[in-house]
């Protein structure tokens, strides 16, 4: 059922005066069309940002098709429009719409939304506001969709908790068919909204609804304690977890864009979780335990996703690839099955250790020589041990040495600024490794290698060992900026620092409280959009927001919370729970006192 009428209007009107029409018109390969008069359930996945980066999102391909695998749901998609289509809308009063029919948002049960970026928070609430959906979920009926959101940031719900009714944390192929379903039957009921979200929260174990908790806030402006407003709600949220990953389809006829996206590739999730326990990283922690899936499984997904869309790059998808159990049977199983068809095989995620040898080897057999990617994260060995990350340079260098030796010309390593107990010695550190690894090109090739050292601001993020940190200052991020681009000597070398202001508001909606949204709110209502594209970016613009609003972002991003401290999202369960969390932190502090007496 395809809503002519709006479809020709949009085209007609709107599309004609907005760049990249392509994007919001729908009908691309693979695209699933359903008459909503022949299901019993419209769900609309809806990511919060441009549609380059939502159709690069490996996710929403898996959950879209998911959904529509079922007879009795529709599953559409929607984007955060761009500043020339938003005003398009407005102008014209047409709602935000679906892609696949050019139903209205607001028309559907379900809006789920994606949430992979902290700064892209405001895009939900313009996406709301486009669909006529009111902004605060206490101000919607029955009559208005269930507003859901899961991804990595929902391990922090409170900055949107006002305007979500439903978060979800770990993994979504259990979870959305499960509340889709439950949200249908309550509300084929005809229950109270109030009371169907209670059901909800009382029937799923991983379903947290902000209505029913209240925050109390200290004397020193900190939250103490997180109230239950009824209490048939559980008190802790447990996060969905899919025991067996490779039970789960792939999503083999993934939509293929119309237009050019982050990501033009077909992509292959081979793991999920990490089988390390880096002290800084969010993802080992949210994402446990560690599950695979069959090499058979692998190929065979990915031969016939390549046969349904054409795609001449496939993309290997896990935390850490190489750690892959089976990693050499795979990338030559991969080798043998697509080396014939013409189509590249990439490793976006490569592990640091004696294997990389082996991996710059087998990765040559694919003709792929255009860069190697690796993720250090800091340069010395005695900050490895305090993020506890377990690499040797010696093996990183012999790894480069044996990609150079194949023909690989570039290395592009990232590495973590502003991390607990950093000194200038490991900023200098960066640098040295950076120049290493160009000065063994030279040795290999007979020139320098160009080398990108990427460094991204450290952001304490919920539910590490890191948590209780405060985040650094602007004025030491922009020390150590300069201070690495002074200390690079070679001019094959290049670092590249990620934005300052970008990261502080990163931590300020990460690490911040329930009232962070009226700040994100105002922020929005005076203008802020898309902001994680630096061309709209309002640093500014936000800190006057937070200011009217009385957050002190002295206390909310940098100071650190005590040990002992209720933290804003104590109340989301992760595996290992908070005891893990505290015993890491506590060996952290005392190997920062080992480094700084050394």
């Amino acid at each position: 059922m395809l809503n002519e009428r709006l479809k020709d209007y949009v085209v007609s009107r709107l599309l004609t005066k907005v760049q990249v029409p392509a994007q919001y018109l729908g009908g691309e390969l693979n695209m699933v069309r359903k008459d909503h008069r022949e299901v019993r359930g419209k769900l609309c996945l809806a990511f919060p940002d441009a549609y380059t980066i939502g159709m690069s999102h490996h996710g929403l391909q898996v959950l879209y098709s998911l959904m529509n695998g079922r007879d009795d749901w529709v599953c559409e998609r929607v984007f955060t429009p761009w500043l020339d289509m938003e005003e398009q809308l407005r102008k014209h009063e047409v709602p935000l719409y679906g892609l696949e029919t050019f139903t209205p948002l607001a028309s559907f049960d379900v809006v789920g939304f994606t949430l992979q970026y902290e700064i892209s928070f405001v895009n939900v609430l313009t996406m709301l506001d486009l669909a006529g959906i009111p902004l605060r979920a206490a101000e919607r009926t029955m009559r208005d969709p269930l507003v859901i959101a899961g991804g990595p940031c929902a391990q922090n719900p409170e900055p949107l908790a006002p305007f979500v009714d439903l978060f979800v944390t770990g993994d979504g192929e259990p979870s959305l068919p499960a509340i889709c379903d439950l949200w249908l039957e309550l509300k084929q009921a005809q229950a109270d909204r109030e009371d169907a979200l209670a059901e909800v929260a009382r029937r799923l174990p991983y379903a947290y609804v902000p209505r029913f908790y209240e925050p109390e806030y200290g004397g020193d402006g900190r939250m103490v304690a997180l109230h239950r407003t009824r209490d048939d709600v559980p008190a802790t949220i447990e996060p969905s977890v899919s025991d067996d990953l490779d039970g789960i389809p792939l999503p083999t006829r993934p939509i293929v864009p119309f237009v050019e996206c982050v990501h033009d590739r077909i992509a292959i999730e081979i793991m999920r979780g990490c089988p390390w326990q880096c002290r800084f990283c969010q993802s080992t922690v949210i994402k446990r335990p560690l599950r695979i899936r069959s090499v058979e499984t692998i190929v065979q997904a990915a031969l016939e996703t390549y046969r349904n869309t054409g795609q001449s790059e496939i993309s290997l998808l896990s935390l850490s690839t190489s750690d892959y159990p089976h990693f050499e049977e795979l990338v030559k199983r991969m080798q043998e099955t697509f080396q014939p068809l013409g189509v590249k095989v990439c490793l976006p995620s490569l592990r640091v250790n004696e294997q990389l040898k082996s991996v710059a080897t087998l990765m040559s057999m694919f003709g792929d020589l255009s860069g190697l990617t690796l993720a250090p994260e800091v340069a010395r060995d005695d900050m490895r041990d305090q993020i506890r990350k377990k690499i040797k340079n010696e093996d990183l260098y012999a790894g480069c040495r044996e990609a150079f030796h194949h023909g690989w010309r570039q290395v592009k390593l990232y590495f973590l600024c502003g991390l607990p107990g950093e000194r200038a010695v490991d900023l200098d550190g960066i640098i040295d490794m950076a120049e290493t690894i160009s000065r063994i090109g030279k040795e290999e090739t007979g020139q320098f290698v160009k080398v990108t050292a990427s460094v991204s601001n450290f952001v304490p993020k919920a539910h590490t060992p890191y948590q209780w940190n405060g985040m650094q200052t602007r004025e030491y991020f922009h020390w150590a900026h300069g201070y690495l681009k002074a200390r690079r000597r070679l001019r094959s070398v290049w670092t590249k620092c990620h934005d300052v202001e970008t990261s502080l508001l990163e931590g300020a909606l990460s690490r911040g409280d329930r009232r962070m949204a009226d700040a994100l709110e105002l922020a929005w209502r005076r203008g802020a959009r898309l902001d994680s594209w630096r061309e709209h970016f309002n640093s500014q613009r936000w800190w006057q927001a937070l200011a009217d609003t009385g957050i002190d972002l002295e206390a909310s991003l940098h100071r650190p919370f005590a040990l002992d401290s209720r933290l804003p999202w104590d109340h989301l369960n992760v595996k290992k729970g908070r005891a893990y969390l505290e015993k890491e932190q506590n060996r952290a502090v005392v190997q920062l006192a080992a480094m700084a007496s050394a």
